[in-house]
């Protein structure tokens, strides 16, 4: 049998704050993150590309996102392709999801006196978790 290999390493910025859903076996945390490449066109100009992903974070990066991530924060990601399908008025819609395994915050905190307090005092530029998402039995998710 082959191996095989899914794994993504991202480092853009927060399109928007986290969205936190929880029930009584799982936490996550989904944000939308930029990566940007720069180009030039055959006329010479500089033209940035945007691409978008969505992310996903559960538990205990989950609780990092939610208290530390906001819009625009820029972020280290690694972890691996998820793609999902659902049925809606039947249309089959398809996403694509970045499963992180690993988060970095690359931006110091805005009030760091406040981080403090609620962690212990640390780096946290570079706070790394890594987290396993929940298995397919914790998993009660909608789609």
């Amino acid at each position: 049998m082959a191996n095989s290999l899914n794994k993504i390493l991202l480092i853009g910025n927060l399109g928007k704050d986290p969205e936190v859903r929880t029930s009584e076996t799982w936490k996550n945390a989904r944000f939308s993150l930029a990566t940007n490449e720069d180009y030039k066109n055959k006329n010479g100009d500089k033209v940035t590309h945007t691409e978008w992903h969505n992310i996903i974070v559960w538990r205990g990066l989950a609780d990092i996102a939610e208290k530390y991530l906001k819009k625009g924060d820029r972020v280290y990601i690694e972890g691996r392709i998820r793609s999902r399908t659902y049925e809606q008025d039947g249309v089959e819609k398809r996403f694509t999801d970045i499963e992180a395994e690993t988060l970095i915050m690359l931006d110091k905190p805005d009030n760091q006196s406040q981080m403090q307090q609620q962690m212990p005092p640390q780096d946290l530029s570079n706070v790394k978790v890594n987290m396993e998402p929940p298995t397919s039995a914790d998993d009660d998710l909608p789609f």
